[in-house]
């Protein structure tokens, strides 16, 4: 038994200074659990940064092998495509190192990170609260970790590869920076992990009475053309298939998030005395 759930069984109603002792032993096992996921990717890192990270600068990538074989000729890319990263300050590339560590490090602990939160709010919710929260935490965590498989594998190498094939003239050469390549390949993996967060924060506003039902049903229509521009800023290559690639998983969250929100009691009060 942890320090903070001793803290919590001895106490029937704790102190504020006892929530605090909780929040702390809970930051402190989040930084320990960071600190050696972090040690380990460090290491790792010249092992997986060529096969991982680098994999959608070359047309060797997997999924562009797998897309010009389902393609039947609509969409092909070129088997000659290679981006070449340069690195143009002295301290970058250790500073990557480290830094693309840490956000490996932040992916790979998130189900811990929200573990010990649900550890820390526990004690004050009900039993048919954790229940339903237990539940939410989970799949909060596995949604996280879909959006960011997409962003991995759909998003950021249809983005980066409209983006280092693009030619505003032909004098000018693509070289595109190191810092600059990895800004970009974390920035789109989190935004899609996060976005597909949707649901989760859907049920938890409908939970508080700020979200119905009936609200994302009227609205539908105007949601798909919000979704459908998001999907044409995340992926500006302007053909319909990478276009679609992105745009029904963002729809299917949008539905998703429907299915997850309690319904508007007052609709179903009026949609009864109709039927009466």
């Amino acid at each position: 038994m942890t320090k903070a759930e001793e803290i919590v069984e001895e106490a029937g109603e704790m102190t504020f200074w006892e929530h605090l002792e909780i929040l702390r032993w809970s930051i402190f096992h989040i930084v320990c659990i960071m600190a050696v996921v972090t040690v380990g990717t460090f290491i790792a890192m010249p092992y997986i940064f060529d096969d991982f990270i680098l994999a959608p600068t070359s047309s060797n990538f997997f999924v562009y092998q797998f897309i010009n074989k389902i393609g039947m000729g609509v969409l092909h890319f070129d088997d000659g495509f290679k981006v070449d990263i340069i690195n143009i300050n002295v301290a970058s590339q250790f500073m990557t190192h480290i830094s693309t560590s840490l956000q490996l490090a932040a992916v790979i602990t998130f189900p811990a990170i929200v573990y010990e939160l649900w550890k820390y709010i526990r004690p004050a919710l009900f039993d048919n609260e954790i229940r339903h929260l237990r539940w939410a935490f989970l799949g909060g965590t596995i949604m996280f970790f879909i959006g960011c498989a997409i962003g991995y594998l759909l998003v950021f190498p249809f983005t980066f590869r409209f983006l280092t094939e693009y030619e505003l003239s032909s004098s000018i050469e693509n070289q595109i920076n190191l810092q600059s390549y990895i800004d970009n390949f974390t920035m789109m993996i989190l935004v899609m992990g996060i976005v597909f967060e949707m649901p989760l924060l859907a049920w938890l506003l409908s939970q508080l009475g700020i979200l119905r039902k009936s609200f994302l049903r009227d609205y539908r229509r105007h949601a798909i053309v919000v979704l459908m521009v998001t999907a044409a800023i995340i992926t500006p290559s302007g053909d319909p298939f990478t276009l679609m690639l992105v745009f029904i998983p963002l729809y299917l969250l949008y539905e998703l998030s429907i299915l997850v929100v309690k319904e508007d009691g007052r609709r179903e009060e009026d949609d009864d005395e109709d039927d009466e």
